[in-house]
């Protein structure tokens, strides 16, 4: 069934964060304020702004690995709409294998599996039969340049750039309506940046909402139907 493109897949409502810095006496850091952001099927928002802005934290908010303070953070599961901010931890989860991928800057995996499980076992968690996710992983690592000696290697072993290619494709395998990008291409050579951008603008064409952080400026305007500045929701935290 397509997407219904007239409905966000993905909506930010007011969102709050701060951070308390229990070890400084309970110092806190606020980091933005009344955040209002809707990401619609077909799109790639990506979040413009200086470090520390925000932008990472609502990444991370969206995916459930933060709480936030106030507000709604929606996300359209088939027919339903569920609350991440308020949803119980057995339903983040079960969003996690359903709706939403997240590729973050950094690979963290069981030590000692090998690439091509840790991919293949996303497929699989995603809802694929084994031997379809196993045939998906092996076309993504071969599409992203990782030899394939090093397939059945723990990617602990792996250069910086090699684990991020494991690591994007373990967030694609399973082709979830909401992808979360937090600069995915950052520790990647010009060939495999741009295989990076050819994967993403196929995620969007099928449909899926896209909301990412890209501070390369020409991978920005590549794959960005258009980018959000996230320094009004850092402005508003000092209103």
């Amino acid at each position: 069934m397509m997407p219904d493109r007239n409905s966000p897949a993905l909506e930010f409502r007011d969102v709050a964060k701060t951070f308390t810095l229990h070890l400084r006496g309970g110092v806190q850091l606020p980091v933005m304020a009344g955040a209002d952001l809707a990401v619609y099927p077909g799109e790639c928002v990506v979040l413009g702004g200086p470090s520390g802005a925000g932008k990472s934290s609502l990444l991370k908010m969206a995916y459930g690995n933060y709480r936030c303070d106030r507000g709604q953070i929606l996300v359209r599961d088939g027919a339903a709409l569920i609350d991440v901010a308020s949803a119980p931890p057995r339903q983040v989860l079960s969003l996690r294998r359903r709706t939403i991928s997240y590729v973050s800057q950094f690979l963290r995996v069981i030590p000692r599996v090998g690439a091509r499980e840790v991919v293949a076992s996303a497929g699989r968690e995603g809802g694929m039969a084994a031997d379809v996710a196993l045939a998906r992983a092996e076309e993504l690592l071969a599409r992203l340049n990782l030899p394939e000696r090093l397939w059945d290697l723990p990617p602990a072993t792996f250069s910086g750039g090699e684990q991020q290619r494991v690591n994007i494709a373990r967030g694609l395998i399973a082709e979830r309506p909401i992808l979360l990008l937090d600069e995915p291409t950052a520790s990647l050579d010009a060939q495999n940046r741009a295989v990076v951008v050819e994967l993403i603008r196929a995620r969007q064409a099928a449909g899926a909402a896209l909301l990412g952080i890209f501070h390369d400026t020409d991978e920005r305007e590549a794959v960005a139907t258009r980018v959000v500045d996230v320094t009004a929701f850092a402005q508003k935290r000092a209103a």
